[in-house]
């Protein structure tokens, strides 16, 4: 199934879908007219949250603008309507004279008396009419409708049926010859122009097109615009519909991960679509809204995913969603005027879970993240200059995606920022060193110990990172935690990268700091010493226990020692404390 036709199937599910021909649109503000065409009043639509948010309104459906002048029926931002804006507005007058020519032509004839109050008042209206207190300076810039005085409380104008009937006429007039639609397969009128698709991170906040043929280069056998690839205008509306309800903020259908917009979807219906949808986007995130969420459905939801984190199968969890309940995960990335999708994904859930499950075995870690489960943009974070979500390396965040959803191996980019950024602040913690570890199984089927491994000496950048953290400690145990600058700020980099130019150098050190050591703790001295010894033990002096150079995958398994025999010291320094305490003495008597 395409992804169009998916999407044209979803809308059909919709709780509260649209009709054909109308969308939601933000509207701020309703001007209310007498029969005459006077403004009897002006009303604010705003909701009363700190940003004043527009209400959402079922309207005609917006007009496709690109370069020209084009107003939408019976409603549109001040600008066209009133002929006012809060900008320069350059040519802010004549979209105000083409929303007045074009509502003349089309309502030519009516006898509707809401339709006939909206045709006197633009006759009567001048820009310059527009003051306070009537008219209210934050109203500009807002989409404005408009309502009879005696009927405001019931609809508003373009919900009369006048309004309505030339409406449908005003498509049918639009329609081109039928064509095959790529969608349906039935005959019908094709769109030109599909509508913008809005909600996107980074796009054009008018909204991008995910279909667009709007340029010459862009014609193909004398086909243009919308021909070159026939979709009907329902299927369009559908379509453009649907997508839009999932990128709604809130609308529990899509996530954002890195730059890529991400929506999905159950081809189900009930409560088993939104079983599976709760479930997806509890797998790759943690909504801040399900913090505060303390009611039961939520509580069921959080359990059954903790299960399935744990390991268990699906159809011992909930054996409803493994009765082929399909499932579809689009990325969506801005390009421009256009949309870029990173990715498609259709199969069923079961697949599903069974690849997030693999995925959480690549990542898990000891000891694991403080936090608890990390969701997906707390690895991508870690990845990102200054750890900001902004700085997250393009295409990572929907390759990487991709990859789990459909378990194959995984971006190399990951590997590469992951080790980049480890050499640049010389952090090694959970997140990374998960990163590091999920990475070397899938893509270079290498073993990779979850926890510390004193035994594992199949890799030589895993027994250096655990010298590496030896070196460290010994360090930090002689000359204390206000060192300005530890072997790890100094050498990390190319003790993990060339290690044969750094390691002797190292061990230098560490016999300065092995002096001072025996002075003030000679049984921490004692015990470091014989740490570093067996892990030199592990080392085959015939075979280049410290090579010149470590490839990649050896790298990521240096960070992974590194990262597993440093939290080995922290822990044993939280649960031995006491019986380091109690050799000290003894030395220095």
């Amino acid at each position: 199934m395409s992804v169009l036709s998916s999407l044209s199937r979803a809308y059909e599910r919709l709780p509260d879908a649209p009709p054909y021909g109308f969308s939601s649109e933000k509207i701020g503000f309703c001007i209310v007219l007498n029969a005459d065409g006077s403004v009897h009043d002006v009303i604010d639509k705003r909701q009363d949250d700190k940003k004043r948010s527009p209400a959402m309104l079922l309207v005609p459906q917006a007009v496709k603008r690109t370069a020209g002048i084009a107003p939408n029926f019976l409603w549109d931002k001040t600008a066209y309507v009133l002929g006012v804006t809060a900008g320069e507005g350059k040519r802010t007058a004549d979209e105000h004279a083409k929303f007045r020519e074009m509502h003349v032509q089309w309502l030519a004839g009516t006898q509707d008396e809401g339709l006939l109050a909206l045709l006197r008042f633009l006759d009567a209206w001048t820009a310059d009419r527009f003051t306070a207190p009537v008219w209210p300076e934050d109203m500009r810039d807002q989409n404005i409708v408009f309502a009879l005085a005696s009927e405001y409380r019931e609809r508003y104008i373009h919900e009369r049926s006048g309004a309505k009937e030339i409406w449908q006429r005003l498509g049918t007039e639009g329609a081109s010859d039928p064509q095959i639609c790529l969608v349906s397969g039935d005959p019908a009128p094709i769109a030109r122009l599909h509508p913008s698709i809005k909600g996107v991170w980074g796009a054009q906040t008018a909204g991008a097109s995910l279909v667009s043929f709007n340029l010459d280069a862009f014609t193909s056998y004398g086909h243009e615009q919308g021909d070159n690839a026939p979709v009907s205008e329902v299927a369009t509306f559908q379509y453009t519909t649907a997508l839009n309800r999932f990128l709604e903020k809130d609308s529990g259908h899509r996530l954002q991960i890195g730059d890529a917009s991400t929506v999905f979807w159950a081809d189900a219906s009930g409560l088993i679509s939104e079983m599976a949808e709760s479930l997806f986007a509890g797998m790759f995130d943690t909504p801040e809204a399900a913090h505060d969420d303390d009611s039961i459905e939520t509580k069921k939801i959080a359990a059954k995913l903790e299960r399935i984190r744990r390991g268990e199968r699906l159809d011992e969890v909930e054996p409803q969603l493994t009765q082929g309940v399909r499932f579809h995960v689009l990325s969506l990335a801005p390009n421009a005027a256009r949309l870029s999708v990173r990715f498609y994904w259709e199969n069923d859930f079961a697949q599903l879970t069974r690849n997030y499950q693999a995925y959480l075995e690549d990542t898990k870690i000891e000891p694991p993240p403080r936090d608890g489960w990390p969701p997906l943009w707390r690895y991508l974070v870690e990845l990102a200059v200054l750890n900001k979500r902004e700085n997250i390396p393009p295409n990572l965040a929907g390759e990487w995606t991709r990859a789990i959803l459909t378990r194959t191996p995984y971006p190399m980019t990951l590997l590469a920022t992951a080790l980049m950024r480890i050499r640049s602040d010389g952090e090694v913690n959970a997140l990374r060193a998960a990163v590091l570890k999920s990475v070397l199984v899938r893509n270079f089927n290498k073993e990779a110990p979850v926890a510390l491994n004193p035994t594992f000496s199949d890799s030589k950048g895993y027994l250096l990172g655990r010298l590496f953290a030896a070196y460290e400690e010994v360090q930090r145990e002689a000359l204390g935690r206000n060192v300005n600058a530890t072997i790890k700020d100094k050498f990390y980099g190319a003790a993990s990268a060339s290690p044969q130019k750094v390691f002797a150098t190292l061990d230098s050190g560490a016999q300065n700091h092995f002096t001072k050591l025996r002075k003030i703790n000679a049984g921490r001295a004692v015990n470091l010493d014989q740490l570093i010894m067996s892990i030199m033990d592990q080392m085959s002096p015939d075979k280049d226990p410290i090579p010149a150079f470590l490839n990649a995958p050896e790298q990521g398994l240096f960070g992974l020692g590194y990262y597993h025999q440093r939290s080995d010291f922290f822990r044993k320094r939280d649960t031995k404390t006491d019986s380091v305490t109690e050799t000290q003495p003894e030395t220095t008597a």
